[in-house]
């Protein structure tokens, strides 16, 4: 991996990390598009570099959230010793950002290696972006987005994990998944989005810590400096991406994101048939 294809890796996690069109998706495309060696012939290490740059765009939303993070943590602690402390509004979010962190880390448990193994293929990504794309597009022209993140519910909460727990297949997208739930939950845009990113932290952290604990020995020395180069690239464009997007919610449709799912899900069933690019 050299230099400038791990600038364009880091980008490319960075820009679609907290974009609803799935950032592993789009790295493992441009990666074997590139064919970056080590990265497009050998799957654990592409698990590797995937799960590593996830933790720079990670840092990113760790950092932008860090004082909702800390005032939630503080109201959560508070809890245990104070039965008032259990009526602020923060203690109830605490738990609810536990909550729906919870089915994801069970179904990434349960199939983490069924997945890496079977269906981390290329034909399964080109399928999910265009069917989740348009699981997208009917959310956001069904919901109500009424309803702001004060008004999260248990019920609700579990909601947006079994959503994001569904991204534990390749191209769906964990914050497409939990946003489309939220959206049709009656939630408007940048609730969705804000909540997704909070419940994303634990799920995230957690898996890429021990997916790279478990394969980062799969990098060559090569790959593990790019990696690094990817990773911090990855963090100062998933925190712009972060701020942008939180505006861009507050009046603008998911149509964009659909149209671009969609239109990468078909082309990359194209090349795929073609056999300009391996599954």
């Amino acid at each position: 991996m050299n230099f400038l294809q791990a600038i364009i890796l880091g980008i490319v996690q960075g820009l679609t990390e907290f974009l609803p069109v799935s950032s592993s998706a789009h790295v493992q495309i441009a990666s074997e598009l590139m064919q970056v060696p080590g990265l497009s012939d050998k799957n654990s290490a592409t698990t590797a570099f995937i799960a590593t740059i996830q933790l720079g765009t990670e840092a990113a939303v760790l950092i932008y959230f860090a004082k909702d993070i800390g005032r939630l943590v503080s109201a959560w602690l508070k809890g245990f010793f104070s039965s008032s402390a259990r009526a602020n509004a923060d203690y109830k979010m605490a738990w609810f950002v536990i909550i729906a962190s919870i089915p994801v880390g069970i179904a990434g448990l349960l199939l983490r290696h069924f997945i890496e193994d079977t269906v981390r293929t290329l034909w399964v990504i080109a399928v999910t972006l265009i069917l989740f794309g348009l699981i997208l597009l009917l959310a956001d022209r069904l919901g109500s987005k009424q309803k702001v993140i004060k008004e999260l519910t248990f019920g609700s909460a579990l909601g947006f994990g079994l959503g994001q727990m569904l991204s534990v297949v390749p191209g769906v997208s964990r914050s497409g998944a939990s946003i489309s739930f939220g959206l049709l939950a009656g939630f408007n845009r940048a609730a969705a989005a804000r909540f997704s990113f909070l419940i994303g932290i634990p799920a995230v952290l957690a898996s890429g810590l021990i997916q790279f604990k478990d394969s980062y020995q799969n990098l060559d020395t090569d790959a593990l400096t790019g990696t690094l180069i990817a990773t911090v690239t990855s963090f100062i464009v998933g925190y712009l991406v972060i701020a942008g997007l939180l505006k861009y919610l507050n009046k603008g449709s998911f149509m964009p994101f659909v149209i671009w799912r969609v239109t990468v899900g078909v082309g990359l069933m194209v090349l795929l048939s073609l056999g300009l690019i391996s599954a």
